[in-house]
């Protein structure tokens, strides 16, 4: 896994998040978020995703999937919550070790699973 570079700023999170990885930097809102570990973990687990798509793939995937969702819920924050790669990180964040055993492109099961 790649080392996990941590930045702080309130400025370049967006407004309503805690949280944003972009290869290879993990960005919070503050510096007392580094103490979640769930959070932390979930953003690992976008950074896996990244990696398994080859990071730029990845960013085109999530915008068109969130297209998809908005047209689909009429809501920004259902849309966000339902697209593949925020619902295996929402899912498996609070599991410590799901990076150690996750299988590879895990993201595809959630897909057309059940709605959030």
């Amino acid at each position: 896994m790649v080392k996990t570079m941590i930045i702080v700023s309130k400025y370049l999170v967006p407004k309503g998040y805690t949280g944003m990885t972009i290869f290879p930097f993990i960005f919070l809102k503050n510096k007392r978020l580094k103490q979640s570990a769930v959070l932390i973990n979930h953003e690992k687990i976008h950074l896996k995703q990244q990696i398994e798509l080859l990071v730029l793939p990845f960013y085109i995937w999530y915008g068109l999937e969130f297209v998809v969702r908005y047209i689909q819920h009429k809501n920004w924050f259902l849309a966000y919550k339902n697209i593949s790669f925020e619902r295996e990180a929402f899912c498996n964040d609070a599991n410590l070790d799901y990076l150690k055993s996750r299988p590879f492109w895990q993201f595809l099961k959630y897909i057309s699973a059940h709605e959030i």
